[in-house]
């Protein structure tokens, strides 16, 4: 099939790029059938943006599937999300789209139903807790896309100049920072509680003190228990008082900010994912990780992340997105964006050939926490404006005249009444 390629320009990836994108489609005949798919920049830049895999990926499912092309649109994780609302909302849905939500468009009867487009194979070999969290009223709408943890970062050199190793708690965390600080470290811990994606080191660190978005059982909101109000009022007198936490406070410290810095040798400790590790590399940086601490040991569990792909009923491609998804999700293909993006598999096969292949071994740390991992509550129509809320919130509970208590209060208030609102629709 002859290719055409879409121009386009997605200003800033997760990590502040910008990149110019291209897209794929076909021509054919009058029988034939193009799917759209809009999906998320995994790349740094140019050289290793996502469009060039999926244009790999394209190109050979095409092969195999005489009538049916695949015309991709790839934005950066900043756009990508608005990007997608706005087709939906013009009445110009795309049929696959990669995101990061997809609770909203399943509460609108927009998705297609996973058991509806992939065959048994390829659904009962997610990861279970990915599939669960893929679910919305028990029934699983988004098909995990790419995952991955949450370590704690730091410095090998920073460290060693300071005589400190790895914390293995909070007072051991505290002790490593007031050391960094005084070898004139500039974030001896950066804590990125800004607007970005403030929603994650939240739960890292909520995580971490024994507490979570929501009760033990998975049941309702649970911001501001006892746990998380101790987590963050720690937070507050022993991290970002003492000035540990850098020249940028926390609520104005984003985490693009945060890694960037880390990567110039700036920072001594931080939570971090995969492709941070990568990029720290790059630069020169030698990176140690560590579970993250918690109050008085290692942490309960660590913050698990996944990506979603769905899949929208406007345009009724069902067989042929099934088709498509069924492909993209074999193990060679899921292996092979892992590998080039630094990601773990979101399925069973694909993650037993990566932690049985030493090429996969720089990722096996984060592959080791990911069964234990709590993921945010996705599957919640509520979780958007939740995630919201905090983004716009968290910063004020460790600022020097913040409250945590009332801070998590606020933000407790306003999810009870974003679920009160969808109960009611």
């Amino acid at each position: 099939m002859q290719r055409r390629y879409i121009s386009l320009v997605a200003a800033g990836v997760a990590l502040g790029t910008t990149i110019a994108l291209t897209g794929c489609g076909s021509t054919g005949g009058p029988d034939d059938v193009t799917l759209r798919l809009v999906a998320a920049d995994y790349g740094t830049g140019a050289e290793d943006s996502s469009q060039k895999y999926w244009d790999e990926l394209a190109d050979r499912f095409e092969a195999g599937n005489p009538g049916v092309a695949v015309d991709v649109e790839v934005h950066s994780w900043k756009d990508v999300d608005r990007k997608v609302a706005e087709m939906v909302a013009d009445g110009n849905a795309p049929d696959i789209a990669q995101i990061g939500a997809y609770a909203d468009y399943a509460n609108e009867d927009r998705l297609y139903r996973v058991d509806e487009l992939v065959t048994i194979p390829t659904q009962a070999n997610f990861l279970p807790e990915l599939s669960e969290a893929g679910q919305t009223e028990r029934v699983q709408y988004g098909l995990p896309f790419a995952a991955s943890t949450r370590l704690l970062f730091f410095n090998e050199k920073l460290f060693a100049d300071a005589g400190v190793g790895a914390p293995a708690d909070w007072s051991q965390l505290r002790a490593a920072a007031e050391r960094l600080k005084a070898r004139g470290v500039k974030y001896p811990f950066a804590l990125p509680l800004g607007s970005e994606e403030s929603q994650a080191e939240t739960m890292i660190w909520m995580l971490s003190g024994g507490g979570g978005y929501r009760d033990r059982n998975g049941g309702t909101y649970d911001i501001d228990s006892g746990q998380n109000v101790a987590t963050f009022t720690w937070l507050k007198d022993n991290l970002v008082t003492p000035g540990l936490t850098g020249p940028v406070a926390p609520g104005k410290l984003d985490r693009a900010q945060a890694f960037e810095a880390f990567t110039r040798g700036e920072v001594g400790m931080l939570s971090g994912h995969p492709t941070l590790m990568q990029q720290a590399e790059k630069k020169g940086i030698r990176v140690g990780m560590v579970p993250m601490p918690g109050a008085d040991g290692r942490a309960r569990a660590s913050m698990g992340v996944a990506d979603w792909m769905m899949a929208f009923k406007q345009n009724g491609h069902r067989k042929e997105i099934g088709r498509f998804l069924d492909f993209a999700y074999n193990d060679t293909n899921v292996l092979e964006f892992s590998a080039r993006y630094d990601i773990l598999p979101v399925t069973v096969s694909a993650s037993e050939a990566m932690a049985a292949d030493d090429r996969h071994k720089r990722l096996w740390k984060f592959l080791e926490e990911l069964p234990t991992s709590e993921l945010y509550p996705s599957g919640e129509t509520s979780w958007a404006k939740v995630s919201a809320s905090v983004k716009r919130n968290i910063g004020d509970a460790v600022a020097p005249q913040g409250d945590p208590a009332a801070v998590l209060k606020r933000i407790a208030d306003e999810a009870a009444r974003a679920e009160s609102e969808t109960d009611a629709e």
